[in-house]
């Protein structure tokens, strides 16, 4: 059973991965009709279909993905078996998902990925919704620095970026729009965003790529909507138009991690025909899952065998772990 455990962990650690394509079958043809873009793999059994549900997905600590719902595939970036212990080595496609980030996932990404190299212009920064707009302090350093705030529009473009657009920016306490315009300024002539990850200026307004700011495992898809709801900045990528179902085995669960078909390689063992459903072991609403630490997650529970050979694999939840590592298993009474 451990080596079941850690192939289970290990496949629900690459099915957050990323990345997918549909696989020919006859008798499955309803489950992997989609993803067309992604059939350039000459290998179909890499490709493994994924279904999410309230899922916040742990991108580093104290930034997370807040999944709402996500339908799409996974595969190897390089093509051959998913291997769940390499972020760096598949990529998630998003047929269709609702994705939000917080004032404190956001602020974390910018100041400990978008904006971590030397010389950065932005830094100190903090993020946070107020209505429908998004409020960033921080600081601008330009020979000196310059404390700002700026609170923006948000919308999405047609080639599926955010645009974040200055309604309101204070400048060393002043009125920033009027200080810059009496000097010729923009906040283009001002920002050099060259070295950002994913993060481009035009005149006054920001533009972010929202699978490129964020760091691995990668990301493809096109955003298509976004809006603020209470506090979180929710992006919509595709349509429900685009995507077909793909329910789990336990449809009880309101929280879970389901992978379908392909091949998963984790540690020595590999996953032929995947079927894996990932559940909290005790569940409280969002299902808090970090690639980085699953096997700890994944030991302090347990796997049933479902009636079509497939595995429900129980985690405890990120936050339920103790101190330390977790070491004994949590069995069914």
């Amino acid at each position: 059973m451990g080596k079941i455990a850690i192939v289970i962990g290990v496949l629900g650690v690459s099915a957050l991965a990323l990345g997918w394509t549909q696989r020919g079958s006859d008798s499955n043809s309803a489950h992997v009709g989609e993803d067309k873009t992604l059939a350039r793999s000459s290998d179909q059994d890499t490709i493994t279909q994924v279904s999410m549900r309230n899922i916040n997905f742990y991108l580093m600590p104290n930034a997370a993905l807040r999944i709402r719902k996500l339908r799409g595939t996974m595969r190897a970036l390089k093509g051959g078996p998913v291997v769940f212990d390499d972020k760096n080595s598949f990529i998630m496609h998003l047929t269709y998902a609702e994705i939000g980030l917080n004032g404190t996932d956001i602020t974390t990404l910018m100041n400990k990925y978008i904006f971590a190299y030397p010389g950065a212009p932005l830094k100190r920064l903090q993020v946070h919704t107020s209505g429908s707009r998004i409020v960033q302090t921080g600081v601008m350093h330009k020979i000196l620095d310059i404390p700002f705030k700026i609170t923006a529009d948000v919308s999405v473009t047609p080639e599926g970026l955010i645009r974040l657009h200055p309604v309101k920016t204070t400048i060393l306490g002043v009125d920033g729009d009027k200080l810059m315009r009496a000097f010729g300024l923009s906040l283009q002539k001002i920002l050099d965003l060259s070295k950002a990850k994913g993060v481009t200026v035009k005149g006054n307004d920001l533009f972010l790529d929202p699978v490129l700011i964020l760091p691995p495992p990668a990301i493809e898809g096109h955003a298509t909507a976004i809006r603020v709801d209470g506090d979180e900045l929710v992006q919509t990528f595709g349509t429900v138009a685009e995507s077909t179902p793909l329910p789990p085995p336990d449809t009880s669960a309101s929280a879970y991690m389901f992978f379908r078909r392909g091949t998963l390689h984790f540690g020595k063992l590999l996953m032929l025909d995947a079927e894996m459903q990932i559940v909290d072991l005790r569940p409280s609403g969002f299902f808090n899952f970090d690639l980085d630490t699953y096997k700890d997650q994944l030991v302090a529970g347990y796997e049933r065998t479902l009636p079509s050979l497939g595995l429900e694999v129980y985690m405890l939840g990120l936050e339920k772990l103790p101190s330390g590592k977790a070491t004994t298993a949590e069995l069914p009474q």
